[in-house]
C-alpha cells in the first residue's frame, strides 16, 4: 500500500507540479482544494481531494486522522493581499494551524516540508558579492516576505519533523507572474524599473519540487531551512536576453524612471482600495522588484537535501517556452 502524502495549495503552478513528483515517486496524493477551486486541470492526474478548513485546528486534526498522512507539504499561501493582515491569517497563521494539528493528530507523520520564500530573508546589498546562505538576519521588504517569515518563526517552536525550503522566483510551465514580463518581451517591450545594477537568482519548478521531494526524506536536523535556487547569479538583463534570443527576437529596451513606478504604484493602490482584490504593482511589490541582489548560497541543500539542480536559466526556459506557445500564452 502507497503511503499517503497531503499537498496544500494544489490547485496553483507549484502545486500542479508538487502532485506530478508525489505520484511520480509512488505516493497517494490526496490534495487540499477549496470548494470554489478550478480542477479540470488536475483531472488527468487524478488526486483525491480534501477541502480543509484552515481557520479551525480541531478540523484539520480530523481531516488529517481521516488521510492517515505519511507527509505533508504546505505550498498553499497567498502572494497577493490587500494588507498585512490577511498575508500574516493565511500564510502564518493557517501555516501555525496546521502544524498544531499535525502534532496532536493521531497520524504516522514522517515529515512535514513547509514551501516558503526567500522573500522571508529578503535581498541583500548589490555590494555583498558572497551568496548569502540562510544564517544571515532576515530582512523581508514586503508584507509578503514578512508573513513567510512569521510562518517559519511560529513553526520553529512546533515539535515536528519539519523541513523549510526558500525557493527564489520560481518559474516554469503555468507559472503567471514571470509570464507577464515574457508577454511584454514577445509584444516587443523590454522594460526595466531605473538604471542600477541588480543580482538575481531564480529556479525551474522542476529542480523546486525535486528538491521538495529529497526534503521528504531528509534526516531531521536543527537547521532545517533552506534556499533553493539553480545556483548561478544572473544580471538584471539574463531573464530578457535568454528569452529573446531562444525565439530570435528583438526587443526595444528601455528604463522607465523609478519615480514615475512609483506614482503608478502609489495611483494602483488607491485605485484598488475598496476592491476585494489586490493590485498588480503597489508600493511593496516595488520594493522587492527593485531590490539589488537576490544571489543566495544553496550549499546547505545541496549537503543535506542532496540537491543537485539540474536546470539553469536556459534549459529552464527552453522547456517553459514550448508549453506558453503550445497552449496559446504566447
Amino acid at each position: 500500500m502507497s503511503e499517503r502524502i497531503l499537498i496544500t495549495g494544489a490547485t496553483g503552478f507549484i502545486g500542479y507540479h508538487l502532485i506530478k513528483a508525489a505520484q511520480k515517486n509512488g505516493l497517494e496524493v490526496h490534495a487540499a482544494v477549496r470548494v470554489s477551486s478550478k480542477l479540470s486541470h488536475l483531472t488527468a492526474l487524478g488526486p483525491a481531494y480534501i477541502y480543509p478548513d484552515f481557520r479551525s485546528k480541531e478540523s484539520l486534526i480530523k481531516d488529517l486522522e481521516e488521510g492517515q498522512y505519511s507527509y505533508i507539504v504546505h505550498a498553499a499561501g497567498a502572494t497577493k493581499a490587500k494588507n498585512e493582515e490577511e498575508y500574516n491569517t493565511v500564510n502564518a497563521e493557517f501555516t501555525k494551524n496546521l502544524a498544531l494539528a499535525a502534532l496532536k493528530a493521531d497520524i504516522p507523520l514522517k515529515k512535514f516540508v513547509f514551501l516558503s520564500s526567500l522573500a522571508a530573508q529578503g535581498p541583500s546589498a548589490y555590494e555583498d558579492y558572497q551568496l548569502f546562505n540562510e544564517s544571515r538576519k532576515p530582512n523581508p521588504v514586503t508584507a509578503y516576505g514578512k508573513s513567510k517569515l512569521l510562518a517559519e518563526r511560529y513553526l520553529a517552536d512546533i515539535d515536528l519533523p519539519i523541513a523549510v525550503l526558500r525557493p527564489t522566483a520560481v518559474y516554469g510551465p503555468g507559472e503567471k507572474d514571470l509570464f507577464i514580463v515574457f508577454k511584454m518581451l514577445q509584444d516587443g517591450f523590454d522594460a526595466y524599473i531605473g538604471r542600477r545594477p541588480q543580482r538575481f537568482s531564480f529556479v525551474y519548478v522542476q529542480d523546486l519540487v525535486n528538491a521538495t521531494m529529497l526534503a521528504l526524506h531528509s534526516e531531521n536536523k536543527k537547521d532545517r531551512t533552506y534556499n533553493i535556487s539553480d545556483g548561478n547569479v544572473y544580471n538584471r538583463y539574463e531573464l530578457a536576453d535568454t528569452f529573446k534570443s531562444l525565439l530570435g527576437k528583438k526587443t526595444t529596451r528601455f528604463h522607465i524612471p523609478e519615480s514615475i513606478v512609483k506614482v503608478v504604484a502609489n495611483i494602483m493602490e488607491l485605485a484598488y482600495a475598496n476592491s476585494a482584490k489586490a493590485p498588480v504593482l503597489n508600493k511593496e511589490k516595488l520594493n522587492e522588484l527593485t531590490a539589488p541582489n537576490w544571489a543566495c548560497s544553496i550549499e546547505a541543500a545541496k549537503k543535506d537535501l542532496h540537491y543537485k539542480p539540474v536546470y539553469n536559466l536556459k534549459t529552464g526556459l527552453a522547456e517553459s517556452i514550448p508549453w506558453y506557445t503550445e497552449n496559446k500564452w504566447l
